[in-house]
């Protein structure tokens, strides 16, 4: 899939190719530390492409918590909350172990910023907080991705 998303986003014009990137990133699994590695495979410069895997996977998982919110709030007026899965358990243990910041900086090891957006939201925490937290962790990650690819690509080439 990587593979296929880097042949799209080298294929497009050089102008757009930033547009390829950001479609890319915006897919769960991909995200910014994928995108970036894959704009800088396609031979866009490293700030531009880290750049645009950034705003791609932030628009998205701006998407995912402002429905999530959305559909919580809908949800949980006046009813019982259901038993979680375990897959949905073990998130909720992580949640309450480390937090908002904690699960947003480490949670992409588990599970795409999407979806631990999500569900920090389902939980109960506070929509902001896990903007502000996914948004530095969106940062972090594909800077440091289009980096270690940067420096890749130059020991390569």
């Amino acid at each position: 899939m990587i593979a296929a998303l880097q042949d799209f986003t080298a294929s497009l014009p050089s102008v757009l190719q930033w547009v390829g990137v950001m479609l890319a990133a915006a897919i769960p699994f991909v995200e910014s530390y994928f995108g970036s590695v894959i704009g800088v495979l396609a031979g866009i410069h490293p700030a531009v492409a880290i750049a645009a895997a950034i705003v791609g996977n932030v628009v998205s998982m701006l998407l995912f918590v402002l429905s999530a919110d959305s559909v919580r709030s809908k949800v949980v007026r006046g009813k019982a909350p259901k038993a979680p899965s375990a897959r949905r358990l073990k998130l909720r243990t992580q949640f309450d172990k480390y937090g908002v910041a904690g699960v947003s900086l480490l949670g992409q090891t588990i599970l795409p910023s999407q979806i631990t957006s999500a569900a920090m939201v389902s939980f109960g925490a506070s929509k902001n907080a896990v903007i502000l937290w996914q948004i530095v962790s969106i940062i972090l990650w594909g800077t440091a991705f289009g980096i270690f690819a940067a420096f890749g690509v130059s020991l390569v080439g």
